[in-house]
């Protein structure tokens, strides 16, 4: 109690930061984004963590009117990258699992994405390694669509197209689509290129228990059909009788519902997904480019062109599209290049203006960015670089050893109390009671935050800044990644000065800072 009043009286510079980067959005329209802003933007996106006040110092002081493109490519070339778009497209695979157990194959998925953005990070090769996947999961981490949907044919056929197309088509899957042109058959038809996918159960233990495997042999000899299980049922996909679904449901030939492409009953499996696979990602599917661009478009400027992140489809009205087209023609003249997307993105108007609210009437929608919630990774890098604190010292407790598994340690439990499902629109991802907790009375934020230890990060920095001007300034810096304003600076010292400890007015404004709106958004 006695910190809330604390920080309820630091006034109205930590007011302004408690409503967040919503509270300054202006009815004229935004200029460009101030540097310090572009920065962090950049920063956060690219490699998922603010910059460092060192790299914020520099960037400031840098005139070079090409400073921006640059640190993007300097940015982009860091492994860190990789990492952090690896971490949000196992996001996007599992937070959609049918299964929990499947929640195993999140090391293996990350490592199958980390292994290809570091490379030439070609979605087109990424989009034929998963539907085409097979092997053990804890080898393979192409084989998660599979396995985060435990091998049901029309689970696997449904996540496939939402993914790579960006078409909803297993609204489809029971009746014909209410909104846009998708009829019952052509669900079934696209599924029927996925039931002789084989998930076999061995001896072992968690995933060195299973392998996705073709399941090309006749089973009838086999117990207990039942349709579309391939461990089990018939080899070719049954679209189910609604009238009585005891009833033997009607075969149905595989065929691509984009485009038409098919291949006759009888085909094996692997040829089959390899069909499926060159149809999704040929240069005469536009939805296989469009589905990405939307995807990252609406990941770095906030809202997409299309109003659902994974929602796209004939019938729906792209917003700015003659910016999703050109888009999509430099992402195919590139050969389907994530990096060169990520660039062309990052470089237009749109993504470095100035942040507008998403409430304010007068922004124009998918073409000026908006503050949007940091993703659960990110915010706990963010955390680490504000605390000045190492991940793996912070799993270890005291010590350096690494974590015992994939699911130890302080970033996995954050995962779980922040974690959203990326494919949700974006103004229905709100906190929770448990986030707030744990960012206001989590134990090593806590800790970390205590300025009366001198061994705590802010003990260390009470001792390295003795003026309190710029230590308020600092603790700006590594919490916003901006210097603090002149009110702010006021505000804080106002702070000091009322408390008459040093030590503990500090831990207040840190506390602050680090439990404010403006932490938790990206602007």
């Amino acid at each position: 109690h006695e910190m809330i009043r604390a920080v309820a009286g630091l006034g109205l510079g930590m007011l302004a930061l408690a409503a967040g980067p919503d509270a300054q959005a202006s009815s004229v329209t935004p200029a460009v984004c101030d540097d310090a802003t572009f920065l962090r933007r950049a920063s956060l996106d690219l490699v998922g963590r603010q910059p460092s006040p060192a790299e914020i110092e520099v960037f400031l002081a840098d005139p070079a009117p090409g400073k921006r493109p640059a640190v993007v490519e300097r940015l982009l070339a860091d492994p860190a990258w990789a990492t952090n778009w690896a971490r949000y497209f196992r996001d996007v695979i599992l937070y959609r699992r049918s299964d929990d157990r499947a929640i195993g194959m999140a090391l293996p998925l990350e490592t199958f994405f980390k292994d290809h953005l570091r490379g030439d990070a070609a979605w087109d090769q990424i989009a034929r390694d998963v539907i085409t996947a097979s092997g053990l999961p804890s080898e393979h981490g192409e084989t998660a669509i599979i396995m985060a949907q435990m091998g049901e044919t029309a689970d696997i056929a449904a996540e496939t197209a939402r993914i790579f197309t960006g078409v909803q088509i297993q609204c489809a899957q029971c009746h014909h689509h209410f909104t846009d042109r998708w009829k019952r058959e052509q669900f079934h038809e696209f599924a029927a290129f996925f039931p002789r996918i084989a998930i076999q159960r061995g001896p072992g233990d968690g995933l060195d228990r299973f392998q996705v495997a073709s399941f090309d042999r006749d089973p009838r000899r086999g117990k207990g059909k039942t349709p579309n299980n391939p461990r089990r049922g018939d080899l070719e996909h049954e679209m189910p009788d609604l009238d009585d679904p005891s009833l033997p449901g009607t075969i149905m030939e595989p065929r691509f519902f984009l485009g038409g492409g098919s291949v006759p009953l009888g085909t094996p499996d692997q040829i089959r997904r390899e069909t499926i696979a060159g149809l999704i990602i040929a240069d005469d599917n536009p939805w296989f480019a469009r589905a990405i661009v939307n995807r990252i478009w609406t990941e770095l400027v906030g809202d997409g062109f299309y109003e659902g992140i994974d929602d796209l489809g004939p019938d729906r009205e792209p917003r700015s599209p003659e910016t999703l087209a050109d888009l999509c023609r430099q992402f195919v003249a590139s050969d389907h290049n994530l990096r060169e997307l990520f660039r062309e993105i990052m470089a237009t108007s749109a993504y470095q203006s100035a942040s507008r609210s998403r409430a304010d009437a007068s922004r124009s929608v998918g073409e000026e960015s908006c503050p949007q919630r940091l993703r659960a990774d990110q915010l706990f890098s963010e955390v680490l670089a504000a605390l000045g604190a190492d991940e793996v010292a912070m799993a270890a407790g005291q010590g350096r050893a690494k974590p015992r598994s994939q699911f130890a340690g302080p970033r996995p439990a954050f995962n779980l109390v922040f974690g959203y499902d990326p494919g949700l629109p974006r103004d229905e991802i709100e906190g929770s009671i448990p986030q707030v907790l744990m960012l206001m009375n989590g134990p090593q934020l806590s800790r970390a935050l205590d300025g009366s230890r001198p061994s705590t990060p802010l003990g260390r920095l009470l001792r390295t800044h003795p003026d309190d001007h710029d230590l308020a300034d600092e603790l700006h810096l590594r919490t916003l990644a901006r210097h603090a304003t002149p009110d702010e600076i006021n505000v804080c010292l106002d702070h000091v000065r009322d408390t008459g400890d040093r030590s503990e007015a500090f831990t207040d404004i840190f506390w602050a800072l680090v439990n404010s709106a403006e932490f938790i958004h990206r602007k």
